[in-house]
């Protein structure tokens, strides 16, 4: 019987992704024996230097000796294997009652004692084993699913227990680079996750979505500030387009850090509506929440007037811009500062999804964090480079 090429492609689409569902699964198994393994070997390493069992400068030495014994290793540095060591001393406590504990007691003698060859035997499983079976409550698929390298971050930037449980989930759920780790965790986001003032709840039908978007958000916000009426946005002669590729192009990735499954869709978005113009600050598709995102970025303190103001732009989108498949936008207002009790409590009588939430200025930040935004000159530079082209166009 004679085949299509569309048969054949059809059949190279299924071996394709059974390969890459294969792969997926092998790094995956590799992740969790690395890990089991610099946990062993960090229990070990802890077990005979804390006791002053090994002299100093012992783990330079088994470093040196471990890269002879076997050319090309990788991974196993003086550094790396006093974080194996830390990463142990984080989270030895999970495994108290776990029947690993009963092994603890082959690795406390020095290595200067000498051991026997059972003993040798035992030593090297008890290095491997990683087993959490008595501790229900822990996320042991999300512990095993991220790097050591995320854990080591994640251990010297969060100190609280709960804290790097929370970052643990947030790296296997968004997969944030090493990079980034840091000024993610700087952000605080642990300390300010459902904070924001909102009226989700009571304006959300779906009490799912409305926890889904309560989560979803932080009642602070890092940003470099841009002062959209300083800038000259809301100029009608200043086109829209320019300010979407020259300027919020710069920040899209810190902009990003709302989280993931965000669609920038475009910054002044404008909309006629009855005669009268309308500029949307910034305008998102949210695939989780599958609905419009709008963000309004105010200059000082919170006022009930933008309340009122992004209720009408709330209004316009999900009449004009919402399509059926789609469930109706919420809006964030983002100010200098705010009464957040008070902007919780007027919110309460307005029917479209909206929350507060304020930021703070490239001043006030941590200067490790401005490190990841463009300084305010570029972006003024920027802007002034093309209101120039703009004029001679």
């Amino acid at each position: 019987m004679k085949q299509d090429g569309k048969t054949y492609q059809n059949a190279v689409v299924i071996i394709k992704t059974a390969i890459l569902q294969s792969q997926a699964r092998a790094v995956k198994a590799v992740n969790q024996e690395q890990l089991a393994l610099y946990f062993g070997v960090g229990r070990y390493i802890s077990m005979n230097t804390r006791n002053h069992g090994w002299g100093t400068g012992a783990l330079k030495q088994i470093s040196d000796s471990l890269r002879l014994e076997l050319p090309g290793l990788r991974g196993f540095s003086e550094t790396n294997l006093k974080n194996m060591r830390l990463f142990y001393e984080a989270w030895n406590s999970i495994e108290t009652n776990s029947s690993v504990a009963t092994d603890e007691s082959l690795n406390s003698r020095s290595i200067t004692d000498g051991i026997s060859a059972d003993n040798a035997e035992n030593e090297m499983i008890a290095i491997r084993q990683l087993q959490l079976t008595n501790y229900v409550e822990f996320p042991l698929a999300e512990f095993l699913s991220i790097s050591f390298t995320h854990h080591i971050v994640i251990i010297n930037h969060a100190k609280d227990f709960d804290e790097r449980l929370f970052y643990i989930r947030y790296c296997h759920k968004y997969k944030p680079t090493t990079e980034d780790l840091p000024g993610i965790i700087k952000q605080d986001l642990y300390h300010h996750q459902d904070k924001m003032p909102n009226n989700f709840l009571a304006t959300i039908p779906d009490y799912k979505q409305a926890y889904r978007a309560i989560r979803m958000f932080k009642d602070e916000y890092l940003l470099d500030f841009i002062n959209v009426e300083e800038l000259g946005m809301h100029d009608e002669d200043v086109d829209e387009q320019v300010i979407e590729s020259n300027i919020v192009h710069n920040v899209k990735n810190f902009i990003m850090t709302f989280g993931r499954g965000f669609a920038f869709c475009g910054s002044q978005v404008h909309y006629d509506k009855l005669g009268h113009d309308h500029w949307v600050d910034l305008l998102f598709f949210n695939r989780d929440l599958n609905r419009t995102v709008v963000f309004e970025l105010k200059n000082g303190k919170f006022k009930v007037g933008y309340l009122a103001q992004l209720s009408a732009y709330l209004r316009i989108l999900n009449d004009d811009d919402r399509r059926s498949h789609e469930e109706a936008p919420i809006g964030i207002i983002l100010c200098k500062n705010a009464d957040k009790d008070y902007a919780g409590y007027i919110m309460q009588d307005f029917k479209q999804p909206m929350g507060v939430a304020t930021y703070m200025t490239a001043d006030e930040m941590d200067p490790e964090l401005l490190k990841v935004l463009p300084p305010k000159e570029e972006l003024q530079r920027v802007y002034n480079e093309s209101s120039k082209k703009e004029d001679k166009e």
